[in-house]
């Protein structure tokens, strides 16, 4: 084993199979068996697990060193494989690119990916929103946003402005509106992104919620139904819903997309060494955008108006 992804235990979708408890598997373990057969070069893990989503399996590991005095002994752990690993590597993937900003900007910016824009987009955006929208800076990822419904929404939260603050006490200080980003923000969008994904984009750049980052986006805004069905189960899908823009766009970002304020390119050559220029790149203007746009900051605590009354009239005495 050289790596296992940590999952996200927000997401039922992102769980990993060999940390939960009671697996303790760790990098540098080696798999020797599955459900008491023994591995090789004939008979791999893929081979050995096909078929095997959902149920229990047994697995035979050989500790290695990060299990300290208990190194180099065997042990049967039972886990349970995964369906599809496509939301795991997606949190890991997110995680990874927030664990960037943070680094780059000691620990200043935050970081929001927004998948598509329905109901998984709307949970993931929620999902660290509080913490995000907290920093003194943000970024909001739309790369490769596949669309949906909830632009709106998305696009009312990440443009929200600071216009007053809640002191509970013994709490920290929330912004009103709740969730409004603090300081200045950063769209990251790129070719992949399309439909809803080239609206909130478009939007960004009319609203001025930020400069947007990247690559020009998809470009199919077109909205379709889905209300038919062939006499063979065959769906249909019709072409139904477009959107026009103001700033004179009109009806130009169909089939054209939206263009970037800034134009980052992301080559095949930098994924296959593991950058990501676009996200780099960003987390640089961000830098240069906070010394113009200074995040706003709660008031101090003091100052307030005094409401203590008055003291009571002396009571009159009988006698």
């Amino acid at each position: 084993i050289t790596r296992i992804l940590a999952g996200e235990s927000s997401d039922p979708l992102a769980t990993s199979p060999l940390t939960r408890p009671g697996a303790d598997a760790k990098a540098g373990d080696v798999l020797l068996a599955i459900d008491g057969v023994e591995l090789s070069v004939a008979l791999t893990p893929a081979m050995q697990l096909a078929g095997a989503a959902g149920r229990t399996v047994e697995l035979t590991l050989l500790n290695g060193e990060g299990h300290g005095e208990a190194a180099g002994a065997q042990r049967r752990v039972a886990v349970v494989p995964v369906r599809d690993e496509e939301r795991l590597r997606y949190q890991d993937w997110v995680r990874a690119n927030r664990r960037t900003v943070r680094e780059a900007s000691d620990g200043k910016f935050g970081y929001l990916h927004v998948p598509d824009m329905m109901a998984n987009g709307w949970a993931q955006l929620h999902r660290d929103l509080d913490t995000e929208t907290a920093l003194d800076g943000l970024i909001v990822d739309v790369r490769r946003n596949r669309g949906g419904h909830t632009s709106q929404l998305v696009a009312e939260l990440i443009g929200r402005k600071v216009t007053g603050w809640s002191m509970p006490r013994g709490e920290k200080p929330r912004t009103y509106p709740d969730h409004a980003p603090r300081g200045p923000v950063i769209i990251l969008a790129d070719e992949f992104a399309g439909s809803d994904g080239d609206i909130i984009t478009q939007v960004s750049k009319l609203r001025g919620i930020g400069p947007v980052i990247g690559t020009r986006t998809w470009g199919g805004v077109v909205g379709i139904d889905n209300r038919f069905a062939l006499a063979d189960g065959t769906g249909v899908t019709q072409p139904r819903y477009a959107t026009w823009f103001s700033g004179g766009i009109g009806w130009d970002v169909e089939n054209r997309g939206v263009e970037p304020d800034i134009e980052v390119l992301f080559p095949p050559h930098a994924y296959a060494a593991g950058t990501d220029p676009q996200l780099e790149y960003g987390i640089g203007a961000l830098k240069e955008m906070i010394q113009e746009l200074p995040t706003d900051r709660p008031p101090l605590r003091e100052g307030y108006r005094k409401v203590r009354p008055k003291p009571l009239p002396a009571r009159p005495q009988k006698g």
